[in-house]
């Protein structure tokens, strides 16, 4: 059956930052509720110097409707393209040319990688896309993170005593402090699914870190031990505060430095007149990240799935 208006597609603009925004916060409160879309968050993916715009992002239109947005990038080491995908529920069309094109574009990305080039997209596990377009084109579940959040109270959230000459600084003032909370953020999560260790620079991007306010990042430091944790946090949400990685050394783990952490944050956010901190866990950590925020109170908000395809010579 044809379809009333053609549909269009053609590369995302910096101009188009409002217009994504948009469409995404009415993906947001299908999926989640309500809308959880900042346009700083728009504007810092459309400005990622790992991503030329032209040839890896994608709009597709219907008479002059938004309904499908895609942008890929490649800044995870050789042979892996991470993507977004957000569309309209019930426009197939519009999912699938940009699905293809970001396809197409990854395969070009990863070219001369060998076999084991994928490309990722993480999705609600609920999404608005029609899952079998998907799993038709050979994509398959890799991985679950869980969203979770917990509510803050200035009354009740206080700032933990440290114990056993635990010390905190933030990493607001001195470079060498942010150089050392990236190598242990590189150190914590190496042997998490999906990390990507990056060189400084390239971590700065990836986090948008040159926008980061580095007074809500912290070290963790034991006598004898020296730097044993990190918690970088970011509260350029409008929906809540946010924890961007809480990381504490193998060889120093079990001790309470993580809770303390997590506690310090939930202080710090309620002071600042925050309701809400949240975070992603992959629900599988074998670090135990799970359990710990559940058993500070934090609980399911939402939950996304990982989707892998092999981005094999036959497509």
């Amino acid at each position: 059956m044809r379809e009333p208006h053609p549909l269009t597609v053609r590369p995302a603009g910096p101009g188009d930052a409002t217009e994504i925004c948009a469409l995404l916060n009415a993906v947001d409160v299908i999926e989640i509720g309500r809308p959880e879309t900042d346009l700083g968050t728009v504007e810092a993916d459309l400005n990622h110097p790992d991503v030329d715009l032209a040839t890896d992002s994608w709009l597709a239109f219907r008479a002059g409707r938004l309904l499908a947005y895609g942008i890929v990038w490649a800044d995870s080491g050789p042979g892996r393209i991470d993507g977004d995908h957000y569309v309209l529920p019930g426009e197939g069309t519009a999912a699938l040319a940009v699905l293809r094109r970001m396809e197409d574009r990854a395969r070009k990305m990863a070219s001369g990688t060998g076999p084991g080039a994928r490309l990722r997209i993480q999705l609600n596990v609920r999404p608005t896309l029609d899952l079998t377009l998907l799993t038709g084109r050979g994509y398959r579940s890799v991985r679950r993170y869980q969203v979770m959040t917990r509510h803050l109270s200035p009354v009740l959230d206080l700032p933990p005593a440290p114990t056993g000459g635990l010390a905190l600084r933030h990493c607001a003032t001195d470079e060498a402090d942010r150089r050392r909370a990236h190598a242990l953020v590189e150190e914590t999560f190496s042997a998490h699914f999906g990390h990507a260790q990056r060189p400084y620079g390239s971590w700065l991007d990836h986090i948008d870190g040159r926008a980061l306010d580095w007074s809500l990042v912290w070290i963790a430091s034991l006598p004898a031990h020296g730097d044993v944790g990190v918690l970088l946090t970011r509260d350029d949400r409008t929906s809540m505060g946010w924890v961007s990685h809480l990381g504490v050394r193998e060889d120093v783990r079990a001790r309470g430095i993580g809770g303390f952490l997590l506690r310090h944050g939930f202080a710090v956010y309620a002071a600042r007149g925050r309701d809400t901190l949240g975070l992603g866990v992959d629900t599988h950590n074998e670090t135990g990240a799970l359990g710990l925020y559940e058993s500070h109170g934090m609980g399911l908000h939402y939950a996304v799935d990982t989707w892998e395809l092999s981005l094999h010579s036959q497509g």
